[in-house]
């Protein structure tokens, strides 16, 4: 039988847009009271409206995955207000491509911070709260980067592979020991904000065309992949889920 997440208490990283939004639209949809993470607070207040005048539960929580301290205040703050935490979405990510030989070295740091400190920070925050309770699900947003490297993407890629390994990692140290399922979310091309971060000329035009080729994902997509994962049976962790555009290639 399928999960059910009626009641079950959500952290959403990233919400504010995206990928992020909509999952936390899909769940609070599906009875899941959700903490809504991110810097930009005037988007998280807009969707805490959104889902409160469609009956669900939120709460805006500004957070900077970066800052230890700014994601504990807001751990804290969600499990004061609904009690727990049951599921982790980490979807906090920086996209901000380039080539190498570009050096663009304060970016290549920013992603690392983001893309794979601030997973570590949020899942650190978060775990105390599922091994107390002896159960809970982690869902980390990797990408087709995370399986194969393109040229323009590199240090994107490395990442993103950090993220597979780390969520494989997780899935094994925590699922028999802990009940704690772990999944790894991996899509190809979807419509994001995320390319308005690259400032290589190049590989924005790289992006762009590829706009011209296919039909990409949708952010509502990933939500309902998410979703299908949390509600799978509880003897059954999807580990890993890889999510493309019909029409892309690799």
């Amino acid at each position: 039988m399928t999960m059910s997440i009626q009641g079950k208490i959500a952290l959403i990283t990233g919400a504010s847009s995206g990928i992020g939004a909509a999952t936390a639209l899909k769940l609070a949809a599906n009875g899941a009271k959700v903490g809504l993470a991110a810097r930009r607070t005037e988007r998280l207040e807009e969707l805490v409206s959104q889902i409160g005048r469609a009956g669900g539960q939120a709460i805006a929580l500004e957070m900077d995955v970066v800052d230890v301290a700014s994601v504990e205040a807001g751990v804290s703050r969600l499990a004061e207000a609904f009690g727990s935490i049951d599921i982790l979405f980490n979807n906090a990510g920086l996209m901000p491509l380039s080539d190498i030989e570009a050096l663009k070295v304060d970016e290549w740091q920013r992603m690392v911070d983001v893309n794979i400190k601030g997973v570590l920070n949020t899942t650190a925050a978060v775990l105390p709260h599922m091994i107390r309770q002896k159960s809970g699900h982690i869902v980390n947003t990797s990408s087709i980067a995370g399986r194969k490297v393109f040229v323009g993407l590199t240090v994107y890629c490395a990442t993103k592979h950090a993220i597979t390994a780390l969520s494989d990692g997780m899935r094994m140290e925590l699922g028999k020991k802990h009940n704690i399922r772990v999944t790894c979310v991996q899509p190809g091309a979807v419509e994001t904000e995320l390319y308005d971060q690259i400032s290589d000329p190049a590989v924005r035009q790289q992006m762009e065309d590829l706009k011209t080729q296919m039909e990409f994902l949708k952010a509502e997509d990933i939500a309902e992949t998410v979703l299908f994962a949390l509600q799978s049976p509880r003897h059954m962790d999807i580990a890993e889920v890889f999510v493309m555009p019909t029409q892309q290639a690799w």
